[in-house]
């Protein structure tokens, strides 16, 4: 009986030190060590339609949100860089008295090197893969919407849904900010695991086009729905359709340190792979930059040393006995890193991040730092 209850207090003194250490397994690593290429990578590679920054990047670097450093890019060649278009001729160079690797792109003779075509420059990542989260879904402020352009009445008013082709008014529609407008409905909050409001997702249901817009402030404008993903109705916010979105960024590693926790994914699923898109806690307000890379964590529960005990035995006393006992010996367990997760979209104090090279399932809970 006394071997079983020791046994059991063993147990718990385990879990109880596994969650004493969850925070403490958030020492920052740095990419101070020396930039390396790997060993397979080519000196000469020519950009293919359908390449990616990122899948570039992999060629060379093990690391690949170290690809700045290789093209000796400074913070502001981060935000613009120049862009690579398929048939450029990437070259790899050992530049210095070090060595220091370095890539470049092949100066061709202007009579063979054609110019470009707007926007034909490869993305980062698969832009198909993130293009519905650059503009039809977004994360408002702890305030959410409210002084949004609203619907205030359908015309048909026997219906209180409407769908594609039908009319509704609104209010708030101003023609400064174009005549198109996606609609908009409240989704679930977001909160960070202590319970702090986020922000409110908004689900996007369509768009609209305005067919009239208000004289004043107390005049409604007339919209008539251009799609509509579902049954649409008063109350709903607009926002103005944004121009059209290039998300081109070099992936880099954090400016500051991160330290930030996985609080939904845009599925609700219990677990995530590679090419899921994920909310983390931070945003603008904490320096969180588009184009970061983040690295996910998890954390390890130390476990109980199995060599010999050489501890002195306490007390444990409980309402009708009290137990001898040695206090167990614990390792810790280094948090094991499941993978990189890319930023793409940032908002006050969230961001979206699309998760990359994953080597096991990523929860909810999960935290994400440099890497």
């Amino acid at each position: 009986m006394m071997q079983q209850k020791s046994n059991m207090a063993v147990k718990a003194f385990t879990l109880i030190a596994a969650v004493c250490l969850s925070w403490s397994a958030f020492a920052q690593t740095t990419d101070a060590d020396k930039l390396t290429v790997r060993s397979d990578a080519p000196d000469r590679y020519t950009v293919k339609k359908g390449d990616t920054l990122w899948g570039i990047a992999g060629k060379y670097l093990d690391k690949p949100w170290r690809w700045p450093e290789i093209w000796n890019m400074n913070k502001d060649q981060i935000k613009n860089p120049h862009w690579i278009y398929p048939g450029d001729v990437i070259l790899l160079t050992r530049d210095g008295a070090n060595g220091e690797p370095r890539l470049s792109i092949e100066k061709l003779s202007p009579t063979v090197r054609s110019s470009p075509l707007p926007n034909a420059e490869i993305p980062t990542i698969p832009p198909a893969d993130i293009e519905p989260f650059l503009t039809r879904s977004f994360i408002a402020g702890v305030n959410g919407l409210s002084n949004a352009a609203e619907i205030v009445e359908t015309r048909s008013r026997t219906r209180i849904l409407q769908g594609t082709n039908d009319f509704v008014y609104a209010a708030g529609v101003t023609s400064d900010k174009g005549t198109r407008w996606n609609i908009f409905r409240p989704g679930k909050q977001l909160r960070d695991i202590e319970g702090k409001l986020l922000g409110t997702e908004y689900r996007y249901l369509g768009n609209v086009e305005v067919e009239k817009f208000g004289e004043n402030d107390n005049e409604a404008s007339t919209l008539r729905i251009l799609s509509a993903n579902e049954e649409i109705g008063v109350g709903d916010k607009l926002v103005p359709v944004p121009s059209e979105v290039v998300m081109n960024y070099t992936p880099h590693a954090p400016s500051h340190k991160v330290e930030a926790f996985i609080v939904s994914s845009l599925r609700n699923t219990v677990e995530l792979g590679r090419g899921e898109v994920i909310v983390i806690d931070q945003g603008e307000k904490q320096g969180v930059e588009n184009g970061s890379v983040l690295a996910v964590y998890r954390q390890v529960a130390p476990i109980a040393d199995p060599r010999p005990n050489m501890s002195r035995e306490q007390i444990i006393r409980g309402f009708d006995t009290t137990t001898w006992y040695k206090r167990p010996n614990l390792i810790k367990v280094p948090d094991e890193r499941i993978a990189l997760v890319f930023v793409f979209r940032t908002f006050e104090n969230a961001s979206y991040a699309i998760t990359l090279n994953t080597t096991s399932p990523i929860n909810i809970g999960d935290f994400v730092r440099n890497p």
